[in-house]
């Protein structure tokens, strides 16, 4: 089975170091069981993000670094990452490491094992937890994510997670509109009204340890605020979901 990690990037020259160290790690590990591949993707970063990360692992041909030439939002990153990933199971995560780069074979395994179409990481689940992440960044996820969990599924706790792992059917069949950071949730909304499963595997959140996040919270809030009302007043979407076993 070939995994492919698909991993955004901007103006992450601060953290090249500790991300690389903690992925060589990463493979050395994953390799042992799996064909591995890594699609960095330079979204226009102003910094020397995208030389630093291709001179790291230049002795790796297994990873790649895609670049825009301009910033054009976290959903842009993904559809180029996913249309360079050629992996039968394709994991998406944060640069930074805020969910643990090292938990990654846990949610592959998790999806294995329960034989579903996409596994999302899940810190507002009952086992899951947040560490050291500010009280502004949470009211703003885990609000979201609870008026998603009214619109669409109860049985969903976290709906912002960018920790995923897909089903290369899900990626190639369900498409997303947003180029922004919304395009994660869109994603993982559209594939459970066409039909596909999903489990959520509950993790801890961890605040970020360099540089400084791109996320800017007012426009993010009226993008999921603009997404909401059209799921309310388009009706609740038919689905099929599997919770996490306890």
């Amino acid at each position: 089975m070939k995994l492919s990690l698909v991993i955004p990037a901007y103006n992450e020259s601060e953290g090249v170091e500790s991300t690389a160290d903690k992925i060589k790690k990463l493979l050395a590990r994953l390799r042992n069981q799996y064909d591995v591949e890594v699609i960095f993707v330079n979204d226009g970063s102003k910094d020397n993000t995208a030389d630093l990360l291709q001179a790291t692992f230049a002795d790796d041909d297994q990873v790649r670094v895609v670049s825009h030439e301009v910033n054009r939002g976290l959903g842009a990153a993904l559809r180029t990452g996913f249309s360079h990933a050629t992996g039968d199971i394709v994991v998406t995560t944060d640069f930074d490491g805020t969910y643990h780069f090292s938990t990654i074979p846990q949610i592959v395994a998790h999806m294995q094992v329960y034989g579903v179409d996409m596994v999302t990481a899940s810190p507002y689940h009952p086992r899951g937890s947040v560490e050291g992440v500010p009280g502004y960044r949470l009211l703003f996820s885990y609000g979201a994510s609870l008026l998603y969990r009214i619109l669409v599924s109860w049985k969903v706790h976290t709906w912002t997670a960018l920790f995923r792992a897909y089903r290369r059917e899900v990626i190639e069949k369900v498409g997303f509109e947003s180029d922004g950071f919304l395009a994660g949730t869109e994603l993982l909304i559209k594939a459970i009204q066409a039909g596909y499963s999903v489990s959520e595997f509950p993790t801890t959140l961890h605040v970020r340890t360099f540089g400084q996040s791109s996320l800017k919270i007012f426009r993010v809030t009226q993008a999921h605020m603009k997404y909401q009302m059209q799921l309310l007043l388009s009706g609740a979407p038919r689905h099929r979901l599997i919770r996490r076993r306890a």
